[in-house]
C-alpha cells in the first residue's frame, strides 16, 4: 500500500498555547492578556479624576482634541509617545511616570499570586558575575 498524504493543512500556532487552559471557569475562554492601549488609557483617565479635572480641560491643556484624547482614555486609539508625553505633562506627570503606573497596572493584572511566606524559597545555585 501506498502512503497517503492528508489534504488537511498543517496550521502553526503563531503563539504557544496557554499554559493552563482550564485557568477560568468550565466553558469559559482564558482571560486575555491587557492591551498596553488600554492600560495607559485607564491610568490617564485615572490620573485626570483623581485630580477632578474634565476631560477638555486636560484636552485644552495638552492640545490634543477632546475627542482623541477620549478615544485613547478609552484605549481605543493607540497614541503616540508625542501625544501621550503631552497628556501626561497636561496632568503634570513626565512620560516616565505614566508608563510606569501603566507597567505597574499591567504587572499587577498578570503576574500570578505569590506563594505565601511560609513556603521556604530553595537557594540560588547559579553562577554571578561581576565585572
Amino acid at each position: 500500500m501506498s502512503d497517503q498524504v492528508s489534504d488537511e493543512a498543517r496550521v502553526i500556532p503563531l503563539r504557544p498555547a496557554p499554559a493552563r487552559p482550564d485557568a477560568g471557569r468550565p466553558g469559559e475562554p482564558p482571560p486575555r492578556e491587557p492591551l498596553w492601549r488600554d492600560l495607559v488609557g485607564e491610568v490617564l483617565r485615572r490620573e485626570r479624576r483623581a485630580q477632578e479635572r474634565t476631560i477638555k480641560d486636560v484636552a485644552e491643556a495638552a492640545r490634543i482634541s477632546l475627542p482623541y484624547l477620549s478615544e485613547v482614555e478609552r484605549g481605543r486609539k493607540e497614541a503616540s509617545s508625542e501625544v501621550l508625553a503631552a497628556a501626561a505633562h497636561a496632568l503634570g506627570l513626565g512620560l516616565g511616570e505614566l508608563l510606569s503606573l501603566a507597567h505597574g497596572e499591567l504587572t499587577r493584572r498578570t503576574t500570578p499570586h505569590r506563594r505565601p511566606a511560609a513556603v521556604p524559597r530553595r537557594p540560588y545555585d547559579g553562577l554571578a558575575l561581576a565585572a
